[in-house]
């Protein structure tokens, strides 16, 4: 069983990725994402994995077992796991954290950073492939989709927020430091 659980939760292009990355390569954690679940279904029944594919999914799952069924699955992972740090990434909801947030070694971290600074990194990165064609206006409508806008306020209910406007250095120093404030 785990020591310590942390969730990350943030906007399109914050950066959870890059802090999944160093909590794997650098401190061994086990990495779960809510889509993964997701992914793994989609996959038994021999459906495309698309964009659409997993919302649908996600969409009817929690329209008939409830808003918080995947925060149980997710939860079951993370127990399950033999490493000492697991790493949750995808929350988007206060709903994904309802199994978690009770936990004692549960931390939802937040990762902040203005949208300005968010839509040059996504064009950058060109992730997916409408990002790096992406304009300003289609980067604000897609911060309004459903699956978007809850975002804030989970973020709301983070242990700790950890800014994100600077260098990819500064940052990595930020989440280290926040390991070693959780006794890492």
């Amino acid at each position: 069983m785990p020591k310590l659980i942390i969730g990350l939760v943030g906007q399109a292009g914050c950066g959870k990725g890059t802090a999944a990355d160093l909590l794997k390569n650098e401190y061994g954690a086990d990495y779960i994402r809510f889509s993964g679940i997701l992914g793994e279904i989609l996959e038994k029944l021999a459906i495309e994995k698309s964009r659409e594919s997993f919302s649908k999914l996600s969409n009817g799952l929690r329209r008939e077992f409830g808003e918080d069924i995947l925060s149980y699955a997710v939860e079951r992972t993370a127990l399950s796991s033999d490493k000492d740090l697991v790493v949750i990434d995808g929350i988007r909801r206060p709903e994904d954290i309802v199994a978690l947030e009770p936990l004692p070694y549960f931390k939802l971290v937040s990762i902040a950073v203005p949208a300005k600074i968010r839509f040059e990194r996504m064009k950058k990165r060109g992730e997916k492939a409408t990002e790096s064609q992406m304009t300003w206006e289609e980067f604000l409508k897609e911060e309004q989709f459903p699956t978007e806008i809850t975002i804030p306020l989970t973020m709301s209910r983070a242990w700790k927020t950890i800014p994100n406007a600077g260098s990819r250095e500064e940052f990595e120093t930020a989440v280290r430091d926040t390991m070693k404030e959780l006794g890492f």
